[in-house]
């Protein structure tokens, strides 16, 4: 009799140190968390109302594949009022969240053995699941240089050779806060589409820069020609305090476009029309909510700066935009190991750095979406860990 045992490539999977801390503290109880990317507040009522009245209108069925055309509409609309770039509802993919976009875009350009390179630290889904898909995954790891994280485009240009299948950057990063610049994307495209690389952009964050002259980050769209191999990853989750929700969309080049609503017909057919009523009400009513989660983190960017850098075994570099700090404490180097001591000893839940690939280690990120006063409680138990001597020498 064969044991019931899944696929090697799915044992070979390492399960997310985030949940493992989390379930750890959970499992004790009070503990302060801000492990998880998100804010703190609920998502706006006048989404919600949406929602709810869609919910009670009956639109509950099945909607078509690629999303409701409402909203696919209201998304190439945003795109182009925001970054000047006119996409056209038929490249728009409604996705059951941003993470279900990446586990798209990974079927539709990648097979099995297929090179990817991402840039890291990064969100450790961007990197497990091609491995779900027997992709060969490279890191390249960004560097901290005068208290912030740059990315060496030399260096990665010259790792991207005509092998190489896809480019994979997060910008602005989670959970280091770093960000592209224009020239930096340019650089890149030009470099991937003489190679035919395709590039997957997750720019889930862009809406959350520190730089308040623009008001969004940089786009690859804005580098790009409409045929290019480029994939733009976005979500609700973030601007809009909508983790919840699960509501995501892609920018796909037309030519891949009009395969994909085969791909989300065998994955999830369709993500709910109520959810996608709240994404409208989002999208052409929540530039408030939007603005209010802006000035919100750099403020409380601002007090976290100052927090850590009160503690001497403190090292913290300078996020650019994002939801997060990162930092970490001298003398240590298990971030794991570090993450739940601070639980034990302290009560306070972070992120341990190694969830994000091995240029993480040692690091430590912080969700800073959430009241000063819990920020205040954090660094306080922070400091008390520290003074008590449960940080290693």
């Amino acid at each position: 009799m064969f044991a019931p045992e899944p696929h090697a490539r799915i044992k070979a999977l390492a399960a997310s140190p985030i949940r493992r801390l989390s379930d750890h503290g959970l499992a004790r109880g009070g503990v302060l968390p801000f492990w998880f990317g998100e804010s703190d507040l609920p998502t706006a009522d006048f989404i919600r109302d949406v929602a709810a009245a869609a919910l009670k209108d009956g639109q509950t069925f099945y909607a078509p594949n690629m999303g409701i055309p409402p909203l696919r509409a209201a998304i190439a609309e945003y795109v182009r009022d925001l970054h000047g770039v006119d996409v056209g509802p038929e490249r728009i993919a409604v996705t059951n969240s941003g993470v279900t976009g990446v586990m798209l875009a990974m079927q539709a350009t990648v097979d099995p053995g297929d090179k990817i390179v991402i840039v890291t630290p990064s969100w450790p889904n961007l990197f497990e699941i091609p491995r779900i898909l027997s992709g060969n995954v490279g890191y390249f790891p960004l560097e901290v240089e005068d208290g912030a994280w740059k990315l060496d485009e030399d260096k990665l240009i010259a790792t991207l050779t005509p092998d190489v299948r896809l480019l994979l950057i997060n910008s602005p990063s989670n959970p280091t806060g770093w960000q592209i610049t224009p020239q930096q994307q340019r650089r890149l495209m030009e470099h991937c589409r003489k190679h035919g690389i395709w590039i997957l952009a997750d720019e889930v964050y862009e809406r959350l820069t520190f730089d308040l002259s623009v008001r969004a980050a940089p786009s690859f769209l804005q580098a790009a020609d409409p045929e290019d191999r480029l994939i733009v990853i976005n979500s609700f989750s973030k601007p809009w305090s909508m983790t919840g929700w699960r509501l995501g969309w892609l920018v796909l080049p037309r030519a891949l476009a009009a395969h994909m609503p085969k791909l989300i017909e065998y994955n999830f057919s369709s993500s709910p029309q109520f959810t996608q009523a709240a994404g409208i009400a989002a999208l052409e009513r929540g530039e408030e909510v939007v603005a209010a989660a802006r000035a919100r983190l750099i403020a409380n960017r601002d007090v976290m700066r100052e927090g850590l850098g009160r503690i001497d075994s403190i090292e913290a570099t300078t996020p650019s935009g994002g939801m997060y700090v990162f930092f970490r404490v001298h003398g240590e180097t298990d971030s794991l190991a570090l993450a739940m001591r601070l639980v034990d000893e302290v009560g306070l839940g972070l992120a341990p750095g190694i969830a994000f690939s091995p240029a993480g280690e040692g690091w430590l990120r912080w969700c800073i979406a959430a009241e000063p006063a819990k920020l205040a409680d954090g660094l306080d138990r922070l400091r008390r860990f520290t003074r008590a001597g449960n940080a290693r020498p």
